[in-house]
């Protein structure tokens, strides 16, 4: 009992990073090429990092949808 709290203890903040930074967009990037990879293939290219948050950006301000500013 003690060594199942203390391995689910040092799980924890590995968890919340992992949460906040889903919640936050920070892994936007890894998933897109991840989802680049699996769909396209090595013929097509993917964003770069930069172009990507650019068209990210570009999309938000062309659809602000719930957000409040």
């Amino acid at each position: 009992m003690a060594e199942t709290l203390l391995q689910t203890l040092k799980r924890a903040p590995g968890a919340i990073a992992w949460y906040v930074q889903d919640l936050m967009g920070d892994n936007s990037y890894q998933r897109y090429l991840e989802h680049h990879r699996s769909n396209h293939g090595e013929e097509h290219q993917p964003l770069s990092e930069r172009q990507f948050w650019r068209q990210r950006m570009d999309d938000q301000d062309r659809n602000p949808g719930a957000r409040c500013c």
